[in-house]
């Protein structure tokens, strides 16, 4: 079996299908947004990657020294090692769009992809946090773009989920939000507001 740089799950998809990234929080692995992935877009290639790093034995896709304060250079480790993954089984698939969903620490590998390489076309982000004033990227230009996050987030404060989703407007990216009135858990109408984006 090839080697692709991460212990993942897959469904492959028709090609010229869409080929559907789906990325897990914080000690999460490849089978938690799987299944859903498959649900949403079942005619898609689906792609589960595990994170590569560990942290107390929680999986996750870069290190970090504290919460909220990131291994920059992991990070770009990671970053560039994700990149060629998505590259690499989107090419492999002859995908026609890459579309990607990522939960906390899911969505801020996903976030950081869009913000050094444009590749997704479109980026779910559930409960993303990035902590640094990102580049200007004239790539993200015309992505479609939604961010979900709770208003009490004690780990993604609102404030910064918003400011993120402030530069990808300044990129001119196509922004949606979805909020809800709890903290860093997945509700209800946020499941509703990804499937109504990926309609």
């Amino acid at each position: 079996m090839t080697d692709y740089g991460y212990v993942h799950r897959l469904k492959a998809g028709a090609p010229g299908n869409p080929i559907f990234f789906v990325f897990h929080g914080t000690g999460g692995d490849e089978r938690q947004f799987f299944d859903f992935g498959v649900d949403v877009l079942p005619d898609a290639t689906i792609v589960s990657p595990r994170g590569d790093v560990s942290e107390h034995g929680a999986a996750r896709f870069f290190r970090r020294t504290g919460e909220g304060v990131y291994d920059m250079a992991d990070l770009a480790r990671a970053t560039g090692k994700m990149a060629e993954f998505v590259t690499r089984l989107a090419s492999e698939h002859q995908a026609s769009e890459i579309i990607g969903l990522g939960f906390s620490n899911g969505a801020n590998i996903l976030a950081n992809l869009l913000i050094e390489t444009g590749l997704f076309d479109k980026a779910i982000l559930l409960h993303p946090l990035i902590p640094f004033k990102p580049k200007d990227n004239p790539a993200l230009a015309g992505k479609k773009i939604l961010i979900t996050a709770g208003q009490r987030d004690p780990i993604c404060p609102a404030p910064l989920t918003q400011a993120l989703a402030d530069y990808f407007a300044t990129q001119k990216a196509i922004v949606e939000t979805e909020w809800h009135t709890g903290g860093h858990d997945i509700r209800p109408n946020e499941v509703e507001a990804i499937k109504r984006f990926l309609g």
